[in-house]
């Protein structure tokens, strides 16, 4: 009896001291009563929160007490409830449509611990709407983002081979392998493509984020902050969190149209998006996408002189003749440069399915398959004479790729071609990305639980048609296939984190990752020897499957010393099956005052990137321009035989060192600003190396290992020269540094409708190198450098310097107006010449630019919209000039004719006039038109 009455009176105690979690539950709907499922619900300073269902409705479990409960959504206004919990409360929510509100919506990159608020995260994080990706009028994903997001930049290329499949983009000016991307915060998978011409972004590669369907996208989420330590690998320049879809809300099929003012370009495109919500959170959410875009022509006129000087002979006035006389017929020398001919088909699923209460399985999956198709520089009579071998009139039936021009010979021009006009060999592409990702997640006891399995994997496979292998003369095929590249990853992770209490929490997990580079041989006609003009095959001796495995640790501590005092903490240490462990941290910190309108926020931390299976396996013969014609180069890999006879040592990881200062001000509800300082230094960076040569080579004997290697050995096969030598190296440190600010004003009043204003900028304080390169000694004994003035011009001064987005947005009943202006700052290049070195004093510098773009929407029902974009409807088209850098670069270009010379060959006698081979900070197609009609079911 006494043990009873002890026992209850016990638990009589115990329930006295507990405070019993009530239901705070109800159902947010829009302006139109309908239910809005996926809108956040979360509790002001606390680290409570959720995300309605399908219907609309909401559960959250709170103690007894006041709260502030606050409701976001992407689309509309946030909302924000006083609430007494004393028992279960009913809470409905109706919210009203915006034309910008994105900053209260609570994102999932930045922190493995606590999911926060943009305004109230310690780190410098963008949204990007759909709504937003949008309106810029761009097909794909990445050139969306260029005219979205200050930081981003990316462009397409004036080479139209295999780099077509892949046009390099970057945030920070800091290349594209330095920045993650996530698909619903799990690792994307690179590209199998590593990029090797002389443009932005050479030496590395990315994820191919154009392959992303935009009609999937939800939202996606950049983290401008090195996160080394919570992600791993790669996230130098910071995190691109892409987030899908999920909730099923409406069926949306869209129409694309499009063409450049030229009238070529033209684009087509369907897009289907689709789902269902079973159950009370279950949901799948579907896209398919086609695509077509045909090619854009943007062929210079070719520079007479400069052509002479290229390919003519001061002893043989009759090849100076022939290229005046064929340069009178045929002004462009037959070339074809542009953009490429695209066609691609996109596919993506998200799923969620409830298991219980408290967990899900959830998965996603894409496939996105593309073929491409572009010509090769035009092989003119005076550069390249295949006769008997392809492509003379009679050989061909008079085909000869020329297009929009007529074959009209005099007598004394067949006399000069003797019926030999040249050729174009062409390129196509075939690429196949893919990723998929299955898990399960939920919750027990306050413990959130998260394991997910990831694939990935992007395949390149490769045909050059209408050219020759001219060292196997009359036997040589016209077609020939290359070979390709493959890379593949499987990726597992658990996280697991809980709130420990309302100020303290926790969270720490593993990844697990293997990675496959695959190199394709080509046909053996391909590589033989001289191998197929353009674009040759990959020799069988460097093909073959090259992996690794890594696996990875990190904890992570987050703590609200008060509601305005954030500070979180985060150790990470992975271990490489190719070069062994590495430790990172990260500090970051947020502080609220003036009743939240003033934040301040700043991080310090380490971070590392792996040099990829690419750079450390690659091995290869490429056609590059160089020294004003097309030269071949080979790329040895660092555990060559060749590497180590000159002394390059393996890769290792780059290193960083980040350190970010931010400043957030909110006047009011509608009216933000934030400005963010940041530095990254890397040590230990990986480049890939000048074309290296020596004189040495032209000896019959050669003195040096450098001229040895070129003299005699090209890659994987003996008795072929090399114009020069390339590698990967750990050459250089650099610094990285800017400012990034955003000013937001919203919801201003204007008529009958609402306006409202953004202006987000990116200036660079600093982009350079610091000390010397580290220099092989047999590659210094030859008097060659790792890093050439062109190469460092690349790495410092190719992206814009600052780039500023100034963008006003009118919604008035069933209209919506949106005018963009997007300035580029200058860009410049020092380009190898004819080998007079003039590159040394001059620069080609690209003059700043305003790109602006309209888009006008209308809403002719509920169901039926209709879009119309022109995008850069100025006609602003890239510019440069020679600019001198010193009293020598004057002298060389005081003189009209010699500074037309100098300016020839930066841009292949003219052929690429309007780029130069670099690239430039826009695209050169100038003014665009696109339409899209959508309809909802």
């Amino acid at each position: 009896m006494f043990k009873k009455l002890f026992t209850v009176t016990l638990g009589i105690m115990l329930m006295g001291s507990v405070t019993f979690a009530q239901s705070l539950k109800g159902v947010v709907k829009d302006a139109q009563n309908n239910p809005l499922a996926g809108a956040s619900v979360a509790v002001v300073g606390k680290s409570i929160g959720t995300a309605t269902d399908a219907n609309g409705a909401y559960t959250l479990k709170l103690a007894n007490g006041s709260y502030q409960v606050r409701f976001s959504s992407i689309g509309f206004s946030n909302v924000t409830k006083s609430v007494t919990i004393a028992g279960d409360v009913v809470l409905d929510v109706a919210m009203e449509a915006s034309n910008s509100q994105l900053d209260e919506v609570v994102v999932t990159t930045g922190s493995r611990n606590v999911q926060r608020t943009v305004t109230d995260a310690p780190v410098p994080i963008d949204i990007i709407g759909s709504a937003d990706l949008k309106m810029t009028g761009q097909t794909t994903f990445d050139k969306a983002l260029q005219y979205t997001v200050p930081s981003f930049n990316t462009v397409n290329t004036p080479v139209n081979d295999a780099t077509t499949l892949l046009d390099p983009w970057e945030i920070r000016n800091m290349g594209p392998s330095r920045t993650l991307v996530l698909i619903n915060g799990k690792r994307k998978n690179l590209s199998s493509l590593l990029y090797v011409q002389f443009s932005p972004g050479r030496g590395e590669t990315g994820v191919d984020i154009s392959a992303i369907p935009q009609q999937a996208i939800k939202r996606v989420e950049i983290l401008r902050d090195g996160a080394s330590a919570q992600y791993g690998s790669d996230a130098i320049a910071g995190v691109m969190n892409i987030i899908l879809k999920d909730k099923y809300e409406y069926t949306s099929l869209n129409f694309n149209t499009g063409i450049t003012s030229a009238g070529d370009g033209g684009m087509y495109g369907l897009a289907l998006n689709g789902g269902a919500n079973f159950g009370t959170k279950g949901f799948v959410n579907y896209t398919v996408d086609f695509s077509q875009q045909n090619s854009a022509v943007r062929s210079g006129t070719i520079h007479v002189p400069t052509e002479i000087a290229t390919f003519g002979d001061p002893k043989n006035p009759a090849q100076d003749a022939l290229i005046r006389t064929y340069l009178k017929d045929y002004p462009t020398g037959g070339n074809i440069n542009g953009t490429a001919e695209t066609t691609a088909g996109k596919f993506l699923v998200n799923f969620g399915i409830p298991v219980g209460n408290n967990n899900e399985f959830y998965g996603n999956a894409a496939m996105v398959l593309k073929r491409v198709s572009s010509f090769a520089n035009f092989r003119t009579p005076y550069w390249r004479q295949d006769r008997g071998l392809l492509h003379s009139p009679t050989d061909n039936g008079g085909k000869n790729y020329i297009t929009k021009e007529t074959l009209a010979f005099g007598t004394d021009d067949v006399n000069l071609y003797k019926g030999y006009i040249g050729y174009v060999p062409t390129f196509e592409g075939d690429l196949v990305d893919y990723n998929a990702t299955l898990g399960l997640k939920g919750e027990t006891n306050g413990w959130k639980h998260d394991g997910s399995l990831t694939i990935g994997g992007n395949t390149q496979n490769y045909t050059v048609d209408n050219t020759v292998n001219r060292s196997l003369g009359k036997t040589s095929p016209t077609r020939f296939k290359p070979g390709g590249f493959e890379f593949s990853h499987i990726v597992g992770n658990i996280d697991i984190s809980k709130a420990i209490t309302d100020q303290l929490g926790i969270a720490f997990g593993m990844e697990a990752r293997t990675e496959a580079y695959t190199i394709i041989a080509g046909d053996e006609a391909s590589y033989d020897r001289e191998g197929s003009n353009s674009f040759p095959g990959i020799n069988k001796l460097n093909a073959g499957i090259n992996k690794r495995f890594n696996v990875g640790a990190y904890f992570d501590v987050s703590y609200d010393i008060s509601k305005d005092f954030l500070i979180n903490g985060t150790v990470r240490t992975e271990n490489y099956s190719d070069f062994g462990s590495k430790s990172v941290w990260k500090l970051s910190s947020r502080y609220k005052f003036a009743d939240d309108k003033v934040v301040v926020r700043a991080s310090a931390s380490t971070g590392f990137r792996a040099p990829t299976l690419h750079q450390t396996y690659a091995q290869s013969v490429q056609a590059a321009f160089s020294g004003g014609t097309i030269q071949l180069s080979g790329l040895f890999n660092n555990r060559s035989a060749q590497a180590r006879a000159l002394g390059i040592p393996n890769l290792k990881p780059e290193q960083s060192t980040n350190y970010t200062f931010g400043l957030g001000l909110n006047p009011s509800k509608n009216l933000s600003i934030t400005l963010d300082y940041y530095n990254i230094r890397v040590t230990d960076r990986i480049v890939y190396s000048s074309s290296i040569n020596t004189d040495d080579k032209k000896l019959a004997t050669p003195t040096t290992d450098l001229g040895r290697i070129l003299k005699g050995t090209a890659v994987g096969k003996d008795n072929f020269d090399l114009a020069s030598v390339q590698f990967f190296i750990n050459g250089i440190e650099t610094i990285n540094s800017g400012i990034d600010y955003v000013i937001s004003y919203k919801n201003i009043e204007l008529g009958m409708g609402k306006l409202g204003v953004n202006l987000a900028g990116n200036f660079v304080l600093d982009n350079s190198i610091v000390g010397n390169p580290t220099t092989p000694k047999a590659i210094a004994d030859a008097g060659s450098s790792i890093l050439n003035t062109q190469i460092k011009s690349l790495l410092t001064d190719s992206r814009p310097r600052y780039k500023a987005i100034l963008a006003f947005n009118y919604a008035v009943k069933n209209w919506n107006f949106n005018l963009a202006n997007t300035l580029f700052g200058s860009t410049s290049f020092q380009d190898l010449d004819n080998g007079g070195g003039d590159m040394e004093n001059l620069k080609a510098e690209f003059t700043p630019a305003v790109v602006s773009d309209l888009s006008v929407g209308y809403n002719f029902s509920k169901n039926v919209s209709f879009t119309a974009n022109v995008n850069n409807f100025l006609n602003v088209i890239p510019k440069w000039d020679l600019v001198a850098l010193n009293p020598a670069g004057a002298k060389a270009i005081a003189n009209a004719e010699d500074k037309a010379l100098i300016r020839g060959f930066l841009g292949f006698s003219g052929r690429y006039d309007i780029l130069g081979y670099n690239g430039s900070q826009f695209s050169q197609l100038g003014t665009m038109f696109n339409a899209n009609l959508q309809l909802r079911f």
